[in-house]
């Protein structure tokens, strides 16, 4: 079966997208990443505001350009208590593609297609692949084992392939990319293109403190671990001195409350939100609190960039 490429799927004219970060990505970044031919993509929890969220669309569809495009990421949950009136404004704003993420994307899918957005989703494994496969979804994110923020237990080739081969959909990588080598790898292992995120975190554009750039410049690789204190699902993020302070497990109050069936759903939120909020203060405030999230590709930062010139690193 010949699948469509991700450059004809998006009308872009490389095959890359910029992945949704929180805090990270905002209107600037995807603005310059339609200008170099590339599709950029929000998390719609980045805003506040419904009237926030409709505002930044206008702004990116004032700004489209030939060859590029523009979406947005849905927290599909039930933690997430926005999601269908954050779904309710791309849809009647039209956005180009919404990517979905940690939980159903049923209800994304049917209303999506509705008004001819393309809808693609984070998947780690094959099984559930196939549920959204048989949901209808455009294509996959296949989130591996060297993605930034919530990652997947598979190597790239591993996944990739896997669901290249069991699937009738497009297989976009993510995780693991920061060069063109890189790129031309996800390529060979089947994959129609890459979505790619914690190599724009150290941008001119992005929307994080200084210090959380510079970070992403002076920390490696090796310095990155898992955490489960954000959200309670293991998260990467940079090793600093705080994260080794409070340490990256949850207590063992944390843990007997989310085996509790009945408190798990209230527990996962409470600690999403409290998560967040260290998240948002370490990204945009200089304190000595510093939850930085971000993936292993961080070992190719070597200065701060401008997204265009990333872009070109990455595609050229």
């Amino acid at each position: 079966m010949i699948k469509p490429s991700l450059t004809s799927l998006l009308k872009i004219d490389k095959p890359l997208i910029i992945a949704p970060m929180f805090l990270v990505s905002n209107t600037n970044m995807v603005i310059e990443a339609m200008r170099s031919g590339v599709a950029g993509c929000i998390p719609a929890l980045n805003y506040r505001t419904l009237e926030e969220l409709r505002a930044s669309i206008n702004e990116l569809k004032s700004a489209k350009v030939t060859g590029g495009s523009f979406g947005y990421n849905l927290i599909v949950s039930k933690s997430n208590t926005k999601y269908k009136d954050q779904l309710a404004v791309l849809c009647e704003e039209k956005v180009d593609f919404i990517i979905t993420s940690l939980g159903s994307p049923e209800e994304t899918i049917r209303l999506a297609h509705k008004v001819g957005i393309k809808v693609f989703c984070d998947v780690t494994d094959l099984a559930f692949a196939k549920k959204v496969e048989s949901l209808g979804a455009d294509a996959l994110i296949a989130v591996n084992n060297l993605a930034g923020g919530h990652r997947g237990n598979f190597a790239p080739a591993e996944l990739i392939k896997e669901l290249d081969l069991n699937t009738t959909l497009p297989v976009i990588s993510a995780g693991g990319v920061s060069t063109k080598s890189d790129l031309d790898k996800m390529i060979s292992y089947g994959a129609i293109g890459v979505s790619v995120g914690s190599p724009f975190i150290a941008s001119f554009e992005s929307g994080v403190s200084d210090d959380y750039k510079q970070a992403c410049v002076d920390y490696g690789a090796k310095d990155i671990v898992l955490t489960e204190k954000i959200s309670g699902t293991p998260c990467t993020v940079i090793n600093t001195p705080y994260v080794q302070k409070v340490g990256t497990k949850q207590s063992w109050i944390e843990r007997t409350l989310s085996k509790n069936k009945k408190l798990k759903k209230w527990v996962k939120m409470i600690r999403y939100l409290l998560g967040s909020n260290a998240v948002t203060k370490a990204a945009t405030e200089v304190t000595y609190k510093t939850v930085w999230v971000a993936g292993p590709t961080i070992e190719n930062t070597t200065s701060i960039r401008s997204v265009a010139e990333i872009v070109g690193i990455i595609t050229e």
